[in-house]
């Protein structure tokens, strides 16, 4: 254990993992705050497991230390908040979150569900051509941004596990249906889901890289 991560240790007490930290607790918001500027520093708090997953998470699929945090600390159950309040914390979702207030979601999701959200991070809206966030964002577009936005949220809770090796159209929660492929990965619509199964309070979030899109 390195020198930043023996004071972490020490500002925590016994905890040992990440389950262990009491959020919002000053050990908690330690170990946060170092985590934005060193990966290393969690080191000292991750079982085997843990650790597997948080370089996992940075080294194959490019998320950054906070997200992983995130993604990690919704592993105990005492930390697990709604899928907004989950979205938020993470910093990746901002254009999800900014889609979600204009077109008035934001409290649905907030609702007890259980929603299953495949969401897009912000590199998945700078994938779209130039202009159309800010296009759909318009109050005049707004249920052609609902309509986008339900196409990312499911009815009932669907894990990762649900769908491996098996390939199905679903229902949205909006009416329309997307396929989701669990034969190679997990895809839905065709946008690949990077990080799955981000336990939320209502529900699940499954990270995609890509924004689904109506079909033609």
């Amino acid at each position: 254990m390195d020198a930043e991560a023996s004071r972490a240790h020490v500002a925590c007490g016994t905890p040992r993992t990440l389950a262990e930290l009491e959020p919002g607790s000053s050990a908690f918001l330690y170990v946060h705050h170092h985590i934005r500027e060193d990966a290393q520093t969690l080191f000292g708090f991750l079982s085997r497991d843990e650790r597997t997953t948080f370089q996992v998470l940075i080294n194959t699929h490019g998320i950054g230390p906070a997200l992983a945090l995130a993604i990690l600390g919704t592993h105990s159950p005492s930390a697990l908040v709604d899928i907004v309040a989950t979205a938020g914390a993470a910093g990746s979702f901002t254009k999800l979150a900014q889609a979600l207030d204009a077109a008035g979601l934001t409290s649905v999701l907030q609702g007890p569900g259980p929603f299953t959200v495949f969401a897009p991070v912000n590199a998945a809206f700078a994938k779209l051509p130039a202009g159309t966030v800010d296009t759909l964002l318009k109050p005049e577009n707004k249920d052609k941004l609902t309509a986008i936005l339900m196409l990312h949220v499911l009815p009932g809770k669907v894990m990762a596990a649900d769908v491996v090796g098996k390939a199905m159209d679903v229902a949205t929660a909006g009416g329309a249906h997307v396929h989701v492929d669990g034969t190679d990965g997990v895809t839905v619509d065709g946008a690949h889901v990077v990080t799955a199964d981000i336990a939320c309070t209502n529900g699940v979030i499954h990270v995609i890289d890509a924004v689904i899109l109506p079909k033609a």
